[in-house]
């Protein structure tokens, strides 16, 4: 890894100095943001050139974590499911009243093709409106919520 500075401007945007050239407007963007949410992350350009590579988020100074988390947590809005507390009916569409990381909400699912399989445990829905939402693990939720999944 190339030893690069991070901070932000006046304005609130991440600032990367690599070698004494300063490059402004950078993004962090997640390679695996489900499977390995900290490990992967590339620091890219203004340009959309790829600047400094990470291999796990853990290598950089706990400044720049701190940084690079803040960046990616204003970005991205992918709410995780911590538990199913009621659906309207077991055909679709059906609606959804669940619990989050972000506080309760109600989805509309469509179809059953909106709920995907990510690796061995984790489920991704997409409600109607276009939302996202995670089950990073299924054998963590309850036994009620895991029923309604079935």
């Amino acid at each position: 890894m190339m030893p690069f500075t991070l901070r932000r401007d006046a304005f609130g945007k991440l600032i990367c100095e690599i070698d004494g050239d300063v490059h402004e407007g950078v993004v962090p963007v997640r390679a695996f943001p489900i499977a390995a949410p900290d490990e992967g992350i590339a620091l890219v350009g203004a340009e959309g050139h790829e600047l400094v590579w990470l291999d796990r988020l853990e290598d950089v100074s706990p400044e720049a974590q701190q940084l690079i988390r803040e960046e990616l947590a204003s970005r991205e809005f992918l709410p995780e499911i911590s538990s199913i507390k009621h659906v309207s009916a077991f055909a679709t569409p059906s609606t959804w009243q669940v619990a989050t990381n972000r506080g309760d909400a109600t989805l509309i699912l469509k179809g059953e093709e909106d709920i995907r399989r990510i690796g061995d445990v984790s489920l991704l829905i997409a409600d109607a409106h276009g939302v996202q939402y995670l089950i990073r693990d299924l054998h963590k939720l309850d036994k009620p919520s895991r029923k309604m999944l079935d």
